[in-house]
């Protein structure tokens, strides 16, 4: 089983990326951002919790992001691996999944993290918001905001894969088909 975690500053191309990923190397792309739709548009137990926070104003914690992570993996047990994009966020979702993967008999095999200049990244999400809808990606400012937030704490991740020698940095700038080719020459190595 293959176990990667994709990273990297909002617009970086983890969702573009992921699509190619997980078709080539047969895996379960897991998009915590798909994960929470899913939950709150089926009202399952979890999504509920999550909408008493969000509700409030609040981010969901860390233990319920990962108890709907862990419920989605359990559902793909026989997968050939799992793409995590978005997740983990933080230190303690690492370690979380480091502590959940040995008891389905696995691990994180690597952490790729698309890297790339901010200017780059704030101009396609610019353009992006311009077709996607989202309002998050139309506001340079909350852009800017959510790479503050990234570098307060998923940054700190970079540190904690290269203590496991699992971290590798792939340069994020440009066509889809080098990045493509720059992670896949990456994961054919490990």
């Amino acid at each position: 089983m293959i176990n990667i975690v994709l990273f990297g500053k909002p617009g970086a191309g983890k969702g573009t990326q992921a699509e190619f990923l997980k078709e080539k190397y047969k895996l379960t792309h897991l998009s915590t951002g798909d994960i929470f739709r899913f939950n709150l548009k089926n009202d399952t137990d979890l999504g509920k919790k999550a909408r008493v926070f969000m509700d409030n104003g609040e981010l969901v914690p860390c233990e319920l992001t990962t108890e709907m992570l862990i419920d989605e993996v359990n559902k793909h047990l026989d997968s050939n691996g799992f793409l995590f994009d978005g997740y983990p966020r933080t230190i303690n979702q690492a370690e979380a999944l480091d502590k959940f993967l040995p008891t389905i008999g696995s691990s994180v095999t690597a952490t790729i993290a698309l890297e790339a200049d901010d200017e780059i990244l704030v101009a396609r999400l610019l353009e992006r918001g311009k077709t996607s809808g989202r309002v998050d990606d139309q506001d340079e400012e909350k852009i800017r905001v959510r790479y503050q937030e990234y570098n307060e704490k998923t940054a700190p991740l970079i540190g904690y894969y290269k203590e496991q020698n699992k971290f590798h940095a792939v340069n994020g700038i440009g066509t889809i088909e080098e990045i493509t080719e720059r992670l896949t020459s990456v994961i054919d190595n490990l």
